[in-house]
């Protein structure tokens, strides 16, 4: 973990952090706490919506705890590196009260897509976006 983040991890949950799968390929990183608050809304979705228990499927079962080392790293399980297609360089993304690892080649070319689409893509925000202010 770099310095700036490492700093806020040991200070917020003493480095025990939750490691997850994410529907675009990526790995969500979340401080325990954080990750309490996730898993309790998760399974509090309706048992009978086929669409939540894939979510439930998804993020609580790839969900494992890891602890950082003296130095801030930790070592993500093989399963979780495959999933996200992690090779040799990785891109650790600050998105708010959690963290996401991208592999790099995969990063770039997504984020090249998404600049893509919101340039194509005329039409009306959510509510909920009308309403943010930047």
């Amino acid at each position: 973990m770099p310095a700036r983040y490492r700093e806020r991890l040991l200070e917020s949950c003493g480095g025990r952090l939750v490691v997850t799968v994410d529907r675009d390929h990526c790995l969500l990183v979340y401080p325990l706490p954080e990750w309490e608050i996730i898993e309790a809304k998760l399974n509090a979705l309706p048992s009978l919506n086929k669409q939540a228990r894939l979510l439930q499927r998804l993020l609580i079962g790839h969900a494992t705890e890891l602890d950082m080392d003296a130095q801030g790293r930790i070592l993500l399980p093989a399963m979780l590196r495959d999933f996200a297609g992690l090779k040799k360089k990785a891109v650790l993304i600050g998105q708010g009260k959690k963290l996401e690892i991208w592999d790099e080649t995969t990063w770039n070319e997504s984020q090249e897509e998404w600049v893509a689409a919101v340039q194509a893509d005329d039409g009306e925000l959510p509510v909920a976006l009308e309403e943010l202010s930047l």
